[in-house]
């Protein structure tokens, strides 16, 4: 009987933890760059595991760091949940909306910008990250495309 109800329990664990990995979006394992100038954004992430990735994003500007960010990607309760902890702002979390094999969007409509957080691939080796959120004129949204580079 213990061991019919162990079996069944590491049945359930390994399932759960695969509908996990199949949730997150392993395409965006990896790091990616984008460059504009002297300005330049590297973001990494690492591959799912446990039903979580766990990523990084900095900004160096001229040789100086004028922003970074650690991020999380995790399954909660069958949703896809981002969490953001930018420097100098309060941490935030974002729950997913939509999620497809090549792109999620996530949002938090009590946070104040962004609101919503788009991923979508385009193709193996480039991304585009939009952020979007009420503006002072209206809605407004920015897009940060990025290629896939070798992590360094």
């Amino acid at each position: 009987m213990i061991r019919a109800a162990l079996v069944l329990v590491l049945t359930a664990w390994t399932t759960a933890s695969a509908s996990a990995q199949a949730g997150a979006p392993a395409w965006l394992a990896g790091c990616w760059e984008q460059r504009a100038g002297n300005r330049e954004t590297v973001e990494m992430w690492m591959a799912p595991a446990g039903g979580m990735m766990l990523g990084a994003s900095r900004t160096v500007v001229a040789g100086t760091v004028r922003e970074y960010e650690q991020l999380i990607l995790k399954l909660d309760g069958g949703k896809l949940v981002y969490t953001a902890s930018p420097s100098g702002q309060a941490t935030a979390t974002f729950t997913a909306t939509s999620v497809t094999d090549s792109s999620f969007t996530v949002e938090n409509l009590q946070h104040d910008f962004p609101q919503r957080i788009i991923y979508r691939r385009h193709g193996s080796d480039s991304l585009i990250a939009r952020i979007e959120g009420p503006g002072p004129s209206g809605p407004r949204g920015f897009d940060y495309p990025m290629r896939r580079i070798a992590c360094r």
